[in-house]
């Protein structure tokens, strides 16, 4: 078999070998590459492909030659050519000399003289050219016509130059009449098969060679008729072997294209009969099966260039098929004993026993003149269509389960070896009508019930000649592939429900369907006896029925359903043809429920463990489909628009909805369709839809057609049907199969009424109406007697003639018409399909399948991205409900891997096209796997901080950390969770609220700051204060010192001081961890993501933030608290009321309050839009401010503050109110909340404008200060407030806070008395030690404070005078709302202890009171200033407890207030003289000077008093005032008075003044102002000094 091995060999090109010989001819061009080229007429354009010859190094002749040699020699010794001519081997002319006329057969122009056969098998006349040898019966070797080929080829071939030049049928002719003789054996057969096959691979006959169509077509003519006799069976096959290669060589050759449709036909045949025949080896058949499979893919390969060669014009390659092919009609043999099907084959045992001279010389003269002498004039045809066709057609043919001839053996092989067509050819299968057609009917209908076997090879091979057709040719295919995934739905959905887990919520899978949408309700039963029902077992096998499978059928189901959905574009035209379509089921989210329910592990209990990861792969490629789409362009052309698409869906859910309300209660469900306006009043509208809608129960359709009133609607669903041409029974047929006849006979006669009165108008078939009635009458009880199983004797058709006799307006029926109807209702009975019998049930359901193919419209193929946003949106539920399931119950990396992958592509998906829903829910389950989101309080009391590192990294011990560091899963979880997290933001709607809970409790334990972005924020705070540790451990420090002892002495210490136990090294390491995976979320990127939100994605996170606060009405947040029994719930959530005696402090309320804050005051829009809802809830916690924390109140004060001025344009924080709220708090909780408070107050004051007016105008504001004014550690803030109102520019004092603010700088003022000890006891310390010196300022900042608020009082004056103009006060309740608040806030300050501050207020009274504007044109408002200023003034510093407060200093004090007294009084002398009440204001002065001098101080009081008198009165004197009553008797009275009063006390100061004397005794130089002023005594020049004055005044401020 080496030279078989040689021949079969494809080898590339070499040079071409030197032959020996004369010079060759020339060989057909090669061209460059070896490839020989085709010439025009030598075949189509496909044989480029095709298999290049093998180069021969020597001579083609000599080999041909030496072949034919070798098969006479094995011939020779058998006995039938024992005594044959030797001319076969000398190769010398056994005819030389001719008689007669040439035979008509003979080739014109052939090389040689050929002899030729008669049809007779006679001899033609010639001299016998004998050596003496003869046979055993004595004849020559014109006896033996085989080996007389080889010598007239011998005798050819020896003037033969070149091969390739040599006639092709005359070089093949003696082989192939030895390979057709059935007198040769099978090695003789081998021979002369294996010399062929070289010459084939040679190339020694190829379209080069003259008339080689005809060479190949008597080839493939000769091995499809092959005959031998039959002897060893194993040289047989060998025979059999060869015959398949060599067929398999002719198609994939050269020539293969030039073969006719009759010669691939007959190939084909041999090769299937091959297959088919059980009595040859299994090795043989297995190689006939691959031969087969190699030839199928060639021929199916050439329907590709004949369409490319048709181009444009396919209709004249479908017309091919068109016309008579009964002569390619192919009938493979299963079950005989032919191995080779021949038309003219003798039976084998005929062969084998065959010896008779005309038997051989018939059989091999009839061979022998088969081939070389065919006409040139005969065209052959190369094959087309038409043999594709028959082959798709016998192929499908074997496949037919009703067919019990073939076995299954033989479908598998079937099933193979059409996979192979559709996997090379399947659209061009589609494109063609001929082709199509078979695929369409009988494959799909075959390939259907198929895959109801129990046989595991035939449900395999099905599946997947099932997928391949799918994938190839579902253009054509809708319903049937609807038909075909609704059974493998139906069968593969697990019918239990989810098993319960226990770490596993039932939350985390509430997506996942428990059974298709498209699953019905069990088969109607039959209440009339008309019909049994066929048993549910029966139905399933008929894929009316899922039904139980084995588990091994459930993964080679669950194999083929992956393979459909990794087709990128399959499950998009699933939802755009069956789910946007109101009649179709929807397959698209059937798929995905039925992979997301068996992708849970517990459906490898009734199918295999593969079954689960083999749907899940298939559920990720789903998603990864869409993903790898995203960025893709989207292509629209042609394709339905997806607006459209949305209003067929939701119509459908209308449609479907209303058909279930019609099922159970029709006038409901038609009420609901006309609300809806799927139909509307018209009978017509509701007939048509009740018959179109395949959703409506046929038995409650039938129940409402037939009931009384509602004849309308029966007529017009009559009137939908046409009934022309038919017979009674067949329309009758058809009315039945579209709704079940109901039971009761007043109902059926209706229908029967209406049908006949129908029927009668469209048919003259039947005389009249009552005919038609009476008719189906019978009709309907044959139907009822012939297949009811309780009735044992059936009725005949005399019978049925009897019963109708008669009736036809008085006439009998036709006996062929009775007839015709009697058999068809006896072999088909009239029912629904639900109550077939089983073959009848499936032909019924496939002729309405087909029937309704034309309407459903071809599959339109959509590998486009534009509908993924709606087919998302629609099955992402159960995706992600799977994912979640399976990823609680891994184990393994992988699956981990791939599920988190999962994660990532449905969010990156729904971020994309914005379903919000899908993204919500990814994010609810995410967190409920991270263990974090849950309404549990997180316990801190006993968070340990742990000093790892010597650089003083930390970590934070707590419960939380420890738990999540020690779960791989729920950390994985987390990282998987803000992975979707960050990007999708703007997305994000409800689960806000997960993630919300999740940074609560990481923040609560020191896992993430407060906020990123800190330094960004327009918050001026400080980080959010968390609960200590309950103790810091320097586990660093200790990791030298491990020893036991160490370790004992800790544990004692800790318990002994009643500490936590530290934590373990384990504990410690899970930390770490937690702090890792927390690290490695990335969360600072989420934040500023959110920063940069727009302000509707903002809102649901807003929400969110303000849902985690508590309750209004809750007493308190617990935080930390004993547990009840119930668990209470987590602080941020409101939590339970829990007893206790003081509020706790919880960090999660201000972190939302103040994350909300940082978001609000992020815009203008910000705060416009969101402000409101966090107002309210910053204002709920300032109102219930008795319940919270003062660490929280102060914030939440702060974030008001802040929040009131950025939003002071809008009305939802009031200032007032605001003021209000926090002036109403308790006292502690002032105290406590003093600092952030004030800290706010100087954030909505520190510019001018509206806001600072109105905050500084109210009450509440003023208290406030006032309240926290005393507070030590609020004091300086409020001083700094109060400095900034008052000397800011422009001043924010006015009218309504000028006299809260003069009020407030007196307490200040009042304040600074502690000064006074320092002073004093500085000053004892300088007159022991050393000479007195001059006092510098305080460096006391309270007495400083003292100090500003008397020049702040002092400076006020300044605006008095504009206060005033502005007031609408009368003048005198002007100047008493003005001047008299400073002057007794400075009068005050007069008496105060310090020093410095008593000074400095003196001074500027004293300024205040010479002012030139205090003075105007009504007098009686200034001269208030004796009575309520000096007067008192000066009564206070004669009490003896302010006295003796500073007893050095008061004396000095009064003093200056003697003084002070006389200079006003003299500066307003003029002025008062002309006032009614200036004698008794005179007698005043002058009991106030009298009180000064019997004060009992001392010398200083006893000499200023006096001399102040003395000046003031000479003034007096000299200005006319104060004169004897002689020279002027109207100022008798003043004299008199004066000198009266004056002399209790002074009475020697008259006599020493003189004034009684003459006039020119009198000081005609009256002291002036400043003479008055310097008579004071030399230790009171510093106050009055107007230098003096200025330098106390400003030296304070200056150091300050």
């Amino acid at each position: 078999m080496s030279q078989d091995a040689q021949g079969s060999a494809q080898m590339d090109a070499v040079p071409a070998a030197v032959r020996g010989g004369p010079e060759p001819s020339p060989r057909p061009d090669t061209g460059t590459s070896g490839l020989p080229v085709v010439s025009p007429n030598g075949g189509s354009t496909d044989m480029q492909y095709r298999s290049r010859p093998v180069s021969v190094a020597v001579d083609p002749v000599s080999l041909v030659v030496s072949e034919c040699i070798t098969v006479t020699s094995a011939m020779r010794k058998h006995a039938r050519w024992a005594g044959s001519s030797v001319s076969s081997i000398l190769g010398g002319n056994p005819n030389p000399v001719q008689l007669g006329p040439p035979s008509p057969l003979l080739r014109p122009g052939g090389r040689g003289p050929a002899a030729s056969l008669g049809v007779d098998g006679s001899q033609d006349i010639g001299v016998a050219n004998r050596w003496g040898l003869r046979g055993k019966k004595g004849r020559s070797m014109q006896d033996n016509p085989l080996m007389a080929g080889f010598g007239r080829l011998r005798h050819e071939l020896s003037s033969c130059k070149d091969v390739h030049a040599f006639d092709a049928p005359t070089l093949l002719s003696p082989f192939l009449q030895v390979i057709q003789a059935s007198s040769t054996s099978a090695p003789i057969t081998i021979l002369a098969l294996k010399a062929i096959r070289k010459f084939l691979s040679y190339g020694f006959i190829s379209p080069g060679s003259p008339r080689f169509p005809l060479a190949m077509q008597s080839l493939s003519t000769a091995i499809t008729h092959c005959r031998f006799e039959a002897s060893d069976s194993a040289q047989d096959e060998v025979v059999l072997l060869m015959i398949l290669h060599l067929m398999e060589d002719m198609l994939s050759g050269p020539g293969g294209a030039l073969l006719s449709d009759e010669s691939v036909c007959e190939m084909m045949e041999t090769g299937l009969t091959m297959c088919c025949q059980s009595r040859l080896s299994e090795l043989l058949r297995r190689t006939a099966e691959a031969a087969m499979v190699r030839m199928c893919q060639i021929i199916f390969e050439h329907l590709k260039h004949l369409e490319v060669q048709a181009g444009d014009d396919l209709e004249a390659l479908d017309n091919q098929a068109n016309g008579d092919t009964e002569a390619l009609r192919m009938v493979p043999s299963a079950n005989g004993n032919d191995v080779i099907a021949s038309s003219d084959a003798l039976p084998s045992e005929e062969r084998a026993s065959s010896s008779t001279d005309s038997s051989n010389n018939d059989a091999e003269t009839n061979s022998a003149s088969a081939s070389s002498d065919v006409p040139d004039s005969l065209e052959i045809k190369p094959y087309s269509l038409p043999s594709m066709k028959e082959l798709f057609r016998v192929l499908v043919d074997l496949l037919d389960p009703q067919d019990k001839q073939q076995g299954d053996t033989m479908r598998v092989m079937a099933l193979r070896i059409i996979h192979v067509a559709l996997e090379v050819a399947g659209p061009s299968i589609a494109r063609h009508p001929a082709l199509a057609l078979v695929a369409e009917d009988r494959l799909c209908r075959h390939l259907f019930q198929l895959v109801r076997s129990d046989n595991m090879a035939i449900l395999q091979e099905s599946l997947i000649v099932a997928d391949t057709l799918l994938e190839t040719c579902r253009g054509v295919l809708k319903l049937q592939q609807e038909l075909f995934l609704s059974y493998l739905v139906a069968c593969l959905h697990p019918p239990v429900e989810i098993p319960w887990e226990a770490n596993i919520d039932p939350s985390l899978y509430d997506g996942i369907p428990q059974r298709p949408s498209g699953a019905k309700p069990p088969a109607s039963q039959a209440g009339s006896g008309r019909a049994t029902p066929v048993p549910v077992k029966d139905r399933q096998k008929l894929g009316m029925e899922g039904g139980a499978r084995k588990p091994d059928a459930r993964q080679a189901m669950v194999e083929s359903v992956s393979a459909l959905v990794r087709m990128p574009s399959f499950l998009v035209e699933l939802f755009v043809n069956y789910d946007c379509d109101a009649n179709r089921v929807n397959l698209c989210e059937d798929m995905i429920g039925l992979l997301s329910r068996s992708a849970l592990p517990d459906s490898a209990t009734w199918s295999t463990t593969s079954v689960p990861p083999l749907c899940l792969d298939a559920l990720l490629g789903y998603v990864q489909c869409i993903a790898d789409r995203l960025d893709d362009q989207p292509v629209s052309e042609g394709l339905p628009d997806r607006a459209d698409l949305r209003e067929q869906r939701r119509r459908k859910k209308i449609i479907v909805k209303g058909a279930t309300k019609f099922n159970e209660k029709p006038k409901e469900g038609l009420g609901y369709l006309r609300e809806c306006k799927i139909i509307d009043d018209d009978p017509a509208s509701v007939a048509k839809f009740l018959r179109q809608t395949s959703r409506v129960s046929k038995a409650v359709l039938g129940d409402f057609l037939s009931k009384k009133g509602n004849d309308q609607y029966l007529e017009s669903f009559m009137d939908l049907f046409d009934f022309s041409g038919k017979r009674v029974d067949e329309a009758l047929r058809q009315l039945l199969e579209s709704f079940r006849l109901p039971g009761e006979s007043p109902l059926i006669e209706r229908i029967v009424t209406a049908f006949a009165k129908k029927y009668h108008t469209l048919s003259d078939n039947v005389a009249n109406q009552d005919a038609v009635f009476v008719l189906t009458y019978a009709i309907i009880m044959l139907n009822v007697d012939q297949h009811s199983p309780k009735i044992k004797k059936r009725m005949e058709l005399v019978d049925f003639a009897r019963q109708v006799r008669g009736v036809n307006d008085g006439k009998d029926f036709a006996p062929e018409f009775l007839q015709a109807t009697f058999e068809a209702i006896r072999t088909n009975e009239i029912i629904l399909p639900d109550e077939h019998d089983n073959h009848h049930a499936f032909d019924y359901a496939w002729r309405e399948l087909l029937l309704k193919t034309e309407s459903a419209g071809p599959l339109i193929h959509c590998n486009t991205n534009i509908y993924d946003a709606d087919m998302f949106a629609a099955t992402w539920k159960p995706i992600v409900s799977t994912l979640s399931y399976v990823f609680m119950s891994a184990t393994d990396d992988a699956v981990f891997s791939r599920v988190v992958t999962g994660f990532d592509q449905c969010a990156q998906i729904a971020a994309r096209y914005g379903i919000t829903e899908a993204l919500d829910h990814i994010i609810q389950n995410l967190s409920y796997m991270t263990t974090l989101d849950n309404e549990t309080l997180s316990n801190t009391l006993l968070n340990t901080e742990v000093k790892v590192s010597d650089d003083g990294g930390s970590v934070m011990v707590s419960e939380l950390a420890v738990k999540l560091g020690r779960d791989f899963k729920a950390q994985l979880a987390t990282l998987v969770l803000f992975r979707v997290v960050k990007g999708s933001e703007h997305i994000i709607r409800n689960g806000w609220e997960h993630i919300v809970r999740i940074w609560l409790k990481l923040f609560v334990n020191s896992l993430i700051p407060s906020f990123y972005n800190r330094g960004h924020t327009h918050l001026k705070l400080p980080k959010i204060p968390l609960h200590t540790p309950s103790q810091v451990i320097d586990r660093a420090a200790k990791a030298a010192d491990t020893g036991l002892f160490s370790a004992l002495s800790s544990y004692i210490s800790s318990y002994a001081a009643d500490d936590p136990p530290e934590p373990s090294a384990e504990e410690v390491e899970s930390s770490l961890s937690t702090a890792d995976c927390v690290k490695a979320c990335h969360l600072e990127d989420v934040f500023v993501n959110i920063s940069n939100l727009p302000v509707s994605a903002l809102s649901p996170l807003m929400e969110a933030l303000l849902r985690q606060l508590p309750d209004d009405e809750s007493s308190n947040v617990p935080v930390i608290t004993v547990k009840s029994e119930n668990g209470p719930s987590s602080p941020v959530s409101g939590g339970n009321k829990v007893a206790h005696t003081k509020p706790t402090y919880d960090p999660a309320v201000v972190y939302v309050l103040e994350f909300c804050t940082v978001l609000v005051l992020r815009t203008p829009e910000t705060i416009q839009l969101l402000g409101k809802h966090v107002a309210e809830a910053l204002q709920m916690i300032l109102r219930n401010s008795g319940r919270y924390h003062s660490a929280l109140v102060s914030r939440a004060a702060y974030y008001q503050f802040n929040m009131l001025k950025a939003s002071y344009d809008h009305d939802y924080v009031r200032a007032p109110v605001l003021l209000h709220t926090i002036s109403s708090f308790p006292r502690d909780m002032v105290a406590k909340t003093s600092q952030l408070v004030l800290q706010g107050l100087k954030v909505c004051i520190e510019q001018p404008g509206p806001l600072r007016s109105e905050i500084m105008t109210s009450p509440d504001f003023w208290v406030i200060l006032r309240t926290l004014a005393g507070n030590p550690n609020s004091s300086p803030i409020v001083f700094d407030i109060l400095e900034g109102g008052v000397s800011g520019s422009p001043s924010a004092i006015i009218a309504d806070n000028y006299e809260a603010a003069i009020a407030l700088l007196n307490e200040y003022a009042t304040a600074a008395h502690v000064g006074a000890a320092d002073e004093q006891k500085g000053e004892r310390r300088q007159r022991n030690s050393r000479p007195p010196k001059k006092e510098a300022a305080s460096e006391n900042t309270i007495v400083s404070r003292g100090v500003k608020a008397i020049n702040l009082i002092s400076s006020m004056t300044a605006r008095i005078p504009h206060l005033m103009k502005q007031s609408h006060l009368e003048n005198s309740e002007a100047w008493s709302a003005y001047w008299l608040p400073i002057f007794q806030a400075l009068t005050t300050q007069c008496t105060n202890p310090c020093r410095e501050v008593r000074q400095l207020s003196f001074t500027s009274l004293q300024r205040s009171l010479l002012s030139p504007e205090l003075t105007c044109s009504d007098h009686e408002e200034w001269t208030a200033i004796f009575g309520e200023v000096l007067f008192p003034l000066i009564l206070k510093l004669l009490k003896p407890e302010v006295y003796s407060s500073d007893r050095d200093g008061m004396s000095e004090t009064r003093v200056q207030a003697a003084s002070l007294l006389c200079k006003t009084f003299l500066q307003y002398l003029v002025l008062l003289s002309k006032w009614d009440g200036m004698l008794d204001l005179w007698l005043q002065i002058i009991d106030i000077m009298d009180r000064l001098m019997n004060s009992g101080q001392g010398d200083s009081l006893e000499e200023a008093v006096p001399e102040n008198l003395k000046n003031v009165l000479l003034f007096m004197a000299s200005s006319g005032y104060l004169v004897p009553p002689s020279k002027d008797p109207s100022q008798e009275k003043l004299w008199v008075e004066t000198w009266k009063r004056i002399d209790r006390f002074l009475p020697d100061l008259r006599k020493e003044l003189s004034l009684e004397g003459e006039e020119e005794q009198e000081p005609t130089a009256a002291p002036e102002e400043p003479v008055v002023e310097s008579q004071a005594p030399t230790e009171q020049k510093e106050p009055v000094q107007p230098g003096l004055d200025k330098e106390q005044t400003e030296t304070p401020a200056d150091e300050e």
